[in-house]
């Protein structure tokens, strides 16, 4: 096993993978007590090598490896790739490419939602993983050798399961599909925790200006805060207090301490100043400072019934094609698609999901496509309404 703990060694690898068509990575990370994951192992495997980084190692040095994310002639194969593109993006300070996640491809082969590799590894390969090492706290050393190839075998299957599924994809004219799908995932805004966007992460409860004014610098405050002590957020204050600052608006430490969301004995810590501060100055300017209210599109009554015939026609199309169903619509598409039927504005309506399922959704919604029972099949037909 190559275990890789300077930056010489880094440097050789990677030099040796970046003449590669594609390498595969993972990560190995803690945190359960970060607001930032922190990174302690790196697994990588070209198709005709394997290596173990240990970034934890004394005076090593990454940059090897950042540029080797960042090489556009050098596909980088990952199973789930969001939370490692997170962390890769916190290391290079740029969004990695070209990224294929082979999640997303055993999706578009019908392998589930959110298929995990474990199963991935069984169905493909027909290898049961070891996963005696899964719960290691990886940032402790040193690593047993059980540990080590534990980590390693998710990137030497990665690299057997890959040109499998690339030759699949292709075959079945699908490529595209998953490079659309992994389109989102090379947003930039994902990544980046700009503490005037953490209100984002919350339901907003209520549309006036000042509540919202109030949830979004309760909101950046509390970022603010974990980024600097690098904490969890829930570390520094849980959802439900925002919600009750945002409501209530405290102005002083005393108006604080009576909110029921508030940690007991908060309003004495050195930061409390500075929350009331920031929400009183936030309330106070409301009218430039508070985001925009989040347009409410109210649903028709007793949707129930159209839905579950989409859901069924969903399942019927997706199963012959050989696709997962999230793939083509999540819950909160067939919900808007039963509502407002081609103004739904969703993806089930574009492209490739359109000719699959969309056109025959709305064929049901109009009355001119029927589903019913054939033995033990359920069957679409098309009829003409009446």
């Amino acid at each position: 096993m190559d275990i890789i703990s300077t930056t010489e060694a880094l440097a050789e690898f990677c030099e040796h993978a970046a003449t590669q068509n594609f390498v595969c990575v993972d990560t190995e990370f803690m945190r359960e007590t970060t607001f930032y994951s922190e990174l302690c192992l790196i697994q990588l495997a070209t198709p005709e090598r394997e290596a173990v980084v240990d970034p934890l190692a004394d005076n090593i040095d990454l940059a090897p490896f950042c540029a080797l994310l960042v090489n556009d002639t050098v596909i980088k194969v990952l199973h789930a790739a969001r939370q490692d593109m997170e962390i890769f993006y916190q290391l290079c300070d740029c969004v990695p490419g070209p990224i294929f996640d082979t999640q997303i491809a055993a999706m578009a082969l019908g392998f589930g939602d959110s298929a995990g590799y474990g199963a991935l590894v069984k169905g493909r390969l027909g290898i049961t993983l070891d996963k005696g090492a899964r719960f290691t706290d990886w940032s402790r050393r040193p690593l047993s050798e059980k540990q080590l190839s534990y980590a390693l075998a998710d990137v030497t299957h990665l690299r057997d399961l890959y040109p499998g599924l690339v030759q699949e994809l292709t075959d079945k004219g699908r490529l595209k599909w998953v490079e659309e799908e992994m389109l989102p995932q090379m947003e930039e805004s994902l990544y980046t925790f700009d503490p005037e966007e953490a209100w984002q992460r919350l339901k907003v409860r209520n549309p006036k200006r000042q509540y919202l004014a109030a949830l979004k610098a309760a909101a950046a405050w509390r970022e603010r805060e974990a980024i600097a002590k690098n904490v969890p957020r829930r570390r520094i204050l849980k959802d439900d207090a925002m919600y009750d600052l945002a409501q209530q608006r405290p102005r002083d430490l005393k108006a604080l301490e009576r909110l029921r969301g508030i940690p007991r004995g908060f309003e004495k810590s050195r930061s409390a100043t500075g929350l009331v501060d920031a929400i009183a100055a936030a309330v106070d300017n409301a009218a430039d400072y508070a985001p925009p209210a989040p347009k409410v599109q109210h649903m028709p009554p007793n949707l129930g019934p159209r839905v579950e015939m989409l859901r069924t026609l969903l399942r019927l199309r997706t199963e012959v094609v050989g696709v997962a169903t999230r793939m083509v619509a999540n819950a909160s598409d067939i919900n808007r698609l039963a509502a407002f039927g081609e103004d739904a504005g969703v993806p089930a309506l574009k492209g490739w999901r359109r000719d699959m399922f969309g056109e025959d959704a709305l064929a049901l919604l109009r009355g001119e496509l029927a589903l019913r029972l054939d033995g033990d099949d359920v069957v679409a037909e098309t009829v003409t309404p009446q």
